[in-house]
């Protein structure tokens, strides 16, 4: 008996040693377990050593003592002896498979097997430390105590990983959620700007265009009278030159008046084939459409929105205008009703030929006061992009030396 004390106090060291020297951080497992399954190939003097994680009927080997190609890491459960192990809870020992009565299998020419499970704090399974010997032996209850110590440390860096990598996963969808309500508040925050600019502006404009219409409109009827005082050709001339920029003039403050004024919108339920169809024989009337050409291709069902009527036919007016405004006799716009960008959405589109407009106007076209016209008051398009905003519609154009595209997205009435 004397003998065999210096042997167990040696083993207790050497397994205090090794549990010692294993150090474990975060997303550090597989290095971790690596070391486990060659401390215990070490302590019990096995050929082999691996740790196996079992997850939906499926085994992964995950750390070994010797070197394994990834295609031999992923294995079946059903029929092995890890699976035997996770079933029944306990560890399993073959001295000698030649011997053993119920032929299992021990992979390449090993002989004998010791199969501890991996145990989590709240007593659920999760894998197994396998080791295999090629000659048959016996195993002391201090080996596999000494196993079982390693299991316990490996299931409790499995168990702790899995925590991080769950936490990992949770902090993503945080920051995601928080990096999405941070560009939510920031478009609030640049709407609220907006609005409040705009209200400034309205009641700046407002105020101004009230003080200038009122001697504008003393202006015209001065005009007006000369008009019938002086009959010389010069004079009428002149006094229709004044009266043409007086009406140009009186126009703006009315851009600016309505562009000021916030967007109140009376809806109601509105047929766009019929709006577009009845707008389009209208618009063959005005100045701008003579000898070209508006080619409508209705939608091929009934399409419906909800909208402001009166403000929708001022955005395709100013649209049709500009867009036969931009083409030469002869040539033709083209108004079509398509799918819209989203599912439950609509999309007009008016493409005209043309020369392309710049590049560095594009980009500002629908801001106030800026115009590809020399002639344009800068405000047509700020308009059209503000009525479809209150519409919660979308408004886009593109150039390209093919011509001009506009496109107006509002949605559908269900």
């Amino acid at each position: 008996m004397e003998q065999h004390i210096p042997n167990l106090f040696e083993r207790e060291y050497r397994v205090l040693e090794s549990l010692a020297a294993l150090s474990y951080r975060a997303g550090e497992l597989g290095g971790y377990l690596t070391e486990i399954a060659r401390g215990v190939s070490q302590l019990i003097q096995s050929d082999w050593s691996i740790v196996t994680i079992y997850e939906n009927g499926t085994g992964q080997v995950v750390a070994s003592s010797i070197d394994l190609g990834e295609d031999d890491r992923g294995f079946s459960m059903h029929g092995t002896l890890a699976g035997e192990i996770i079933q029944t809870g306990r560890s399993l020992i073959i001295e000698d498979v030649r011997r053993d009565l119920r032929q299992r299998n021990l992979p390449g020419e090993y002989l004998c097997y010791l199969g501890v499970p991996l145990r989590t704090a709240h007593s659920e399974v999760i894998g197994t430390i396998c080791s295999f010997m090629q000659q048959p032996r016996q195993f002391t209850d201090d080996e596999v105590r000494t196993v079982e110590l390693f299991a316990e440390r490996a299931a409790t860096a499995i168990d702790n990983y899995r925590l991080y990598r769950q936490q990992q996963r949770f902090n993503e969808i945080l920051e995601q959620e928080v990096s999405a309500r941070t560009e939510e508040l920031r478009v609030a925050q640049a709407q609220l700007i907006e609005q409040e600019r705009l209200a400034a502006i309205g009641q700046f404009a407002a105020m101004i265009v009230h003080e200038v219409r009122n001697p504008l409109t003393t202006i015209e009827m001065g005009l007006k009278y000369a008009q019938t005082a002086l009959p010389s050709a010069l004079a009428q001339e002149r006094l229709a030159l004044s009266l043409s920029e007086s009406h140009r003039l009186k126009h703006l403050l009315n851009e600016i008046l309505f562009y000021a004024k916030p967007q109140v919108n009376h809806l109601s339920k509105l047929n766009l084939n019929h709006l577009l169809n009845e707008l389009i024989d209208q618009i063959k009337e005005i100045p701008e459409a003579d000898e070209r050409q508006i080619e409508f291709v209705n939608a091929a069902s009934k399409v419906e929105v909800l909208g402001d009527v009166d403000k929708l036919k001022q955005v395709f007016i100013n649209l049709f205008r500009n867009a036969l405004e931009a083409i030469a006799i002869g040539e033709t716009v083209t108004c079509k009703i398509m799918p819209g960008t989203h599912l439950n959405q609509v999309c007009i589109q008016i493409q005209n030929g043309g020369a392309p407009i710049p590049p560095e106007i594009l980009v500002c076209l629908t801001e106030p006061f800026c115009s590809a016209k020399p002639s344009g008051t800068g405000l047509g398009l700020a308009i059209v992009k503000r009525i479809i905003a209150a519409h919660d519609g979308e408004f886009s154009i593109a150039s390209t030396p093919e011509g001009t595209t506009v496109r107006v997205e509002l949605a559908i009435v269900e």
